[in-house]
């Protein structure tokens, strides 16, 4: 009885979204007639982060045509729009979750303040990376892994509005994106800029972040855990994967 009951709800809830998916998309498309070329489980993204409402999550979704069609106007950003992110080799791609999710690696020591490109050319590097990351989910997959290795972070390396930046991109462009965030190495004075960013994160985007402390063999296969951390696979830079 408890089986059929679990059911009965999961078979509720998925036809409450269809439901909601249905209005949000002729809402959408009647604002925006491209919107045609957006696939179903976009849309349940975008509801889904905002709570099943259907105008709220409309807005986000518009928002998020307008931002994509000006900041990424050919459909991708190319390795010639961020080559000085490109030359300090902070982000890597290899290997997958337990549950099929795409893990990337980033090495926070390695970063530093964009003095050449600036701001604007960070935000081109975090949008290449999510869209490399995204394409390499298997099919029903929606989410990705990230493992945060901060071993040797210093003040150095804090740039609060690459951050910031880094984190409106990923709650806003691409809700409902990531799956879970491992962070490693974490030394103590990361904690004062954690607390800085830390009430900028929405709810939902929070949500994620419960099971901070699991290893990540409870979450990883140890065939698909990067060397470094005393598994099998090689750091691969995120261009070359």
């Amino acid at each position: 009885m408890m089986m059929m009951s679990c059911e009965y709800m999961k078979s509720n809830i998925d036809e409450k979204e269809e439901t909601k998916i249905r209005l949000m998309r002729a809402l959408v498309e009647k604002q925006d007639p491209s919107s045609k070329e957006v696939d179903d489980p976009t849309l349940r993204r975008f509801l889904r982060a905002r709570d099943l409402d259907v105008e709220k999550a409309s807005g986000m979704f518009l928002k998020y045509l307008k931002w994509r069609q000006t900041f990424v106007p050919n459909g991708s950003i190319s390795l010639s729009e961020v080559p000085n992110e490109l030359s300090q080799n902070k982000m890597f791609m290899q290997g997958f979750d337990k549950k099929g999710r795409p893990i990337a690696t980033v090495l926070g020591a390695r970063h530093f303040q964009n003095k050449l490109g600036g701001l604007e050319e960070f935000k081109r590097f975090v949008v290449y990376i999510l869209d490399k990351i995204c394409s390499r989910m298997p099919p029903g997959q929606e989410k990705f892994v990230v493992i945060g290795d901060l071993k040797g972070w210093g003040y150095s390396n804090s740039d609060l509005r690459a951050y910031l930046g880094a984190l409106s991109i990923l709650q806003d462009y691409y809700p409902e994106r990531l799956g879970k965030l491992f962070i490693v190495h974490a030394p103590y004075i990361f904690m004062t800029v954690w607390k800085i960013v830390y009430p900028f994160i929405d709810n939902n985007t929070k949500k994620k972040d419960k099971k901070l402390k699991s290893t990540l063999l409870e979450e990883i296969d140890e065939s698909q855990i990067p060397e470094i951390y005393g598994g099998q696979l090689p750091l691969v830079p995120i261009q070359e994967t």
